[in-house]
């Protein structure tokens, strides 16, 4: 069926968390590279860049003043303190695609979530990526090379309260392989992108079939 027959539908947030290490920075980026119709939310962040980082594609890197007018003025979609530095989602992309029925795929934490799901619940959809131990989250922690020993510390030892969330999201995934991971998500955003409560048109169009002349 063409695109344009296609009943008009309104696109979806569909949010990963995880804890540092746990693979959801991967998996954001495939999906973002390989699928159709799906904008990547790039949140703001007060936090320094690492040297394999690019502004402006996986973080836009802003100063702790810029930080805090944004959230005054309510142009932040979700916003929390992570490790000391501000994270934060720009509201007015995400608001466009939603509407013209582009989804929208976030990387974010647990805090992040909780607050986009209290203000759209219809809206979202929500996967906790967990590693396969503690001990190969340690060991993916240190292959990285992008931190240091006591930064590497401190994301273990806030690990196991990132983790203690996972009841409250849609779907679990554990990333013990990543292509198995993948086509896991890949299989919940298709699944959810078909539900009938977001497809906005679904009424007129099945009005128009029913009031067809039969041949």
């Amino acid at each position: 069926m063409a695109d344009a027959v296609r009943p008009a539908r309104r696109g979806l947030m569909l949010i990963l968390s995880s804890p540092s290490g746990a693979g959801k920075s991967t998996l954001t980026r495939n999906l973002s590279q390989n699928e159709n119709n799906l904008d990547l939310s790039i949140s703001v962040t007060t936090r320094l860049k690492r040297p394999s980082e690019i502004d402006g594609v996986h973080y836009r890197f802003i100063d702790r003043a810029t930080f805090d007018a944004m959230r005054q003025h309510n142009e932040l979609l979700e916003w929390a303190e992570v490790h000391g530095n501000g994270y934060g989602t720009p509201r007015k992309d995400v608001e466009t695609s939603l509407a013209d029925g582009r989804d929208v795929l976030f990387d974010i934490d647990w805090q992040g979530t909780q607050q986009i799901v209290k203000k759209a619940r219809e809206d979202v959809v929500t996967i906790f990526i967990l590693p396969p131990s503690m001990a190969e989250l340690r060991s993916r922690l240190v292959r990285r090379a992008e931190d240091a020993p006591e930064v590497i510390a401190k994301r273990l030892g806030n690990a196991r309260d990132e983790i203690a969330r996972w009841e409250k999201y849609d779907y679990v995934i554990v990333n013990d392989d990543l292509g198995a991971a993948y086509e896991s998500i890949k299989a919940i955003l298709t699944a959810e992108r078909l539900k009938r409560s977001r497809a906005t048109g679904l009424k007129d169009f099945v009005d128009r079939l029913l009031g067809e002349a039969l041949a």
